[in-house]
């Protein structure tokens, strides 16, 4: 690899000679790591040119950092760092001083200290992760994912790859959602009813933003996705945390003056309890006489492994309140980011013109490629297979729970990817947690999920969609011997 010219500059404040600032420019490089071991120089007569100096002071300064083994030199080819230069195992940026901000006041807002967790970046490296929310690299139909993504780079598709959609979407992707996803969710929508998102979790900050302000009030489940109650923090609107019972969200417990719902009604987030359908009638008919918005986040519906998921929300609507947020991420795998948010046309359109202000439009490739891998019916196949080998470890590891004496807290009445799980009282479940990585055993801790009245930290979440069936049990040994010790 080349170095690029433009990464070399003179300081007008530099003392000595250009030669020496040359030297000093060029083992500051490697030495903090920037340049590494290989790495070509430029040309003498192209780094001069640059600087606007003598080629022959340039070439003095190669050829005393030649004899000090900071380059080699390749006959013809020009100047390469030297294999036996000085160079840090890794580039850490030189840390500036001279910062006179103070970052404090000039922020208007802060976006950090919520309660989203970071989930570690090499949970493939466990031996037991339960870890949710990722793929499993075995599953995944990486062929047919392949094809996809190479036609959608033909020449037939240059327009849907290069050009700006500004605010609309690929038309493909659209007419596939809403021909053949949103249906089986008995929801019937118009393209303009229809907007594509970076995942589920960029259509609920969409939402929050155009539906929440200082004036307004939220109703959030409790537990509930950690990262939707920071969004919705954020918009400093008034929130009410209303704790969840096996139905779900209680609407009776929202109050008159909430203006907007969010609930996770066919797959509780984190207890995985499904609404019945009677308070799925009894939330809409609370909203009604309230005048209330519903946001319904429909993840993992697809994972309907045990039994059909029960009718979505916005099916049963019939009065446009209900916004529905589906997502690809869960069932494809998370690192694709894309999702879709439907809702009234008047909700959409400025939904649209949201997104296009902040980063236009999911990537055209991204969308077309999905789009194709979708009506190709390759979705399909691999959700069929995905379901199957989640039936089969959802069996090993309520077997092994039982043998282990582990209390379930919540569990999926059509399936799911995971479990809600409930340690003896008194036990912190984050310490247990991170005791457990020690043996190479990943658990998620409850306590996030809780709001801050209702935290509860002997809860802790079990995702089995990243870990073999034969490893299962062994892991889950190792969980509940480190909870008897507390």
């Amino acid at each position: 690899m080349a170095i690029s010219v433009d990464t070399f500059f003179l300081n007008p404040d530099a003392q000595g000679t250009l030669q020496a600032q040359i030297q000093e420019m060029i083992a500051e490089g490697i030495l903090s790591g920037r340049f590494r071991v290989g790495e070509k120089l430029p040309s003498s007569r192209k780094l001069a040119a640059h600087l606007g100096i003598s080629r022959i002071t340039v070439t003095l300064a190669y050829t005393e950092l030649l004899a000090n083994d900071y380059l080699t030199s390749r006959g013809r080819s020009g100047y390469f760092v030297s294999d036996n230069a000085p160079v840090p195992p890794s580039y850490t940026p030189q840390q500036k001083s001279g910062d006179a901000m103070d970052w404090g006041k000039v922020l208007a807002r802060s976006f950090t200290g919520g309660d989203t967790p970071r989930k570690p970046q090499d949970w493939r490296e466990y031996r037991y992760p339960f870890i949710y929310g990722q793929a499993d690299a075995s599953l995944f139909d990486h062929a047919n994912w392949r094809l996809c993504a190479l036609r959608a780079l033909g020449q037939k598709d240059f327009a849907a790859l290069a050009n700006d959609y500004f605010d609309q979407d690929d038309p493909l992707l659209i007419e596939y959602i809403a021909r053949h996803t949103l249906p089986r969710r008995g929801i019937t929508a118009r393209p303009e009813e229809i907007l594509i998102t970076l995942g589920a979790q960029n259509a609920l900050w969409i939402t929050c933003q155009l539906l929440l302000n200082r004036r307004r009030r939220a109703a959030v489940e409790d537990p509930a996705y950690y990262t939707l109650r920071d969004q919705v923090v954020q918009t400093r609107c008034q929130v009410d945390c209303i704790p969840v019972d096996e139905g779900g969200l209680p609407p009776e417990q929202i109050s008159e003056d909430t203006d907007v719902i969010f609930c996770t009604p066919s797959h509780q987030s984190p207890t995985t309890f499904t609404m019945p359908m009677e308070r799925r009638k009894q939330l809409l008919r609370r909203a009604s006489e309230i005048d209330a918005v519903i946001v319904e986040d429909d993840y993992e519906f697809e994972m309907s492994f045990l039994g059909a998921p029960s009718p979505s929300l916005k099916s049963l609507d019939s009065e446009g309140r209900v916004i529905y947020a589906g997502s690809f991420s869960k069932s494809l795998f998370p690192g694709l980011r894309l999702g879709y948010l439907v809702g009234s046309e008047p909700f959409i359109r400025q939904a649209r013109a949201l997104r296009a202000s902040v980063l236009r439009h999911p990537p055209g490739h991204v969308q077309r490629t999905v789009a194709y891998f979708l009506s190709l019916g390759h979705y399909d196949a691999q959700i069929r297979r995905t379901a199957k080998v989640l039936h089969d470890r959802r069996a090993v590891i309520e077997d092994a729970i039982r043998k282990h004496g582990l209390t379930i807290a919540g569990v999926g009445n059509f399936g799911g990817s995971s479990l809600w799980m409930r340690a003896p009282d008194g036990v912190d479940a984050t310490t247990v947690a991170e005791r457990l990585k020690e043996k190479s055993v990943i658990i998620e801790p409850g306590a996030p999920f809780f709001g801050a009245e209702h935290r509860q930290q002997n809860y802790y979440r079990l995702g089995y969609s990243s870990i073999p069936a034969t490893r299962i049990e062994a892991g889950l040994a190792l969980i509940a011997k480190a909870l008897k010790q507390g």
